[in-house]
């Protein structure tokens, strides 16, 4: 029978997935003062250290150029391991969200004047990033008369003025149902146009109270109806 000493120094027997070989390291448990147990966390849950060339790299260069990501702004705990890769999601329109969604760590307040420049500086960013697929995102601007879908477009103009040949993923708001505001966005032909419900109607209320799921949905059913228009250039959905 094996001894105390074995079962806490043995390691946990190795298994192999579909993502790698996976090894957990005992360590006793530690009983909180809530109740949970805790011990080690398994190599792949760890988060990797965001130093290297690479990262330096796109740190230094959204620095010089002022603008903002979605991976910083959201403390996204995968940064380090996007930009080692030299990716990133720009993140339009400044810092600060209008809106509280309960699930997002941006900030939330009352935002600056918006940056026309920005738009340019994106696409020289993604030109300088050799980037093949370029995606965007926003915060929710609700004080702008029309949430700032010209944005989107300018973006759109100046990443294919810049970096020829790269396709555009675009994730938006739902610009408060203003489907003018939509249709200046679709105007533009992004090749993906993204808007995400986030979570189940009976939660709205809670995690995004600006937000009203139905109104999400029309924006998804719009955006299909129009994408599928003979005055439209064909573009995939998409939502999570």
């Amino acid at each position: 029978m094996p001894t105390s000493s074995t079962l806490t120094t043995s390691p946990i027997e190795a298994r192999t997935t579909e993502f790698g070989t996976i090894t957990l390291d005992p360590a006793p448990p530690v009983t909180g003062a809530d109740g949970l147990t805790r011990g080690r966390r398994p190599e792949w849950l760890r988060v990797k250290s965001a130093d290297s060339p690479k990262y330096r790299e796109l740190h230094g260069l959204f620095r010089g150029k002022s603008l903002h990501t979605v991976c910083e702004e959201a403390m996204c705990p995968n940064l380090g391991e996007c930009w080692g890769r030299g990716t990133a999601t720009f993140l339009l329109m400044g810092d600060t969200c209008t809106r509280s969604c309960g699930f997002c760590k941006i900030k939330t307040g009352r935002p600056g004047p918006l940056d026309p420049d920005e738009l340019r500086r994106i696409g020289e960013s993604i030109a300088a990033m050799e980037l093949s697929h370029a995606v965007l995102t926003s915060v929710n601007r609700d004080e702008q008369p029309d949430g700032g879908a010209w944005v989107f477009s300018e973006s759109i103009y100046w990443i294919r003025q810049l970096r020829p040949g790269c396709t555009i993923e675009v994730l938006i708001p739902d610009f408060k149902g203003d489907w003018g505001a939509l249709q200046v966005v679709m105007d533009a032909h992004p090749e993906i146009l993204n808007h995400n419900t986030e979570t189940a109607p009976r939660l709205y209320r809670t995690v995004r109270p600006q937000a009203k799921y139905l109104r999400s949905l029309e924006l998804l059913q719009r955006q299909t109806n129009g994408s599928r228009g003979a005055d439209q250039v064909g573009h995939h959905g998409r939502s999570g």
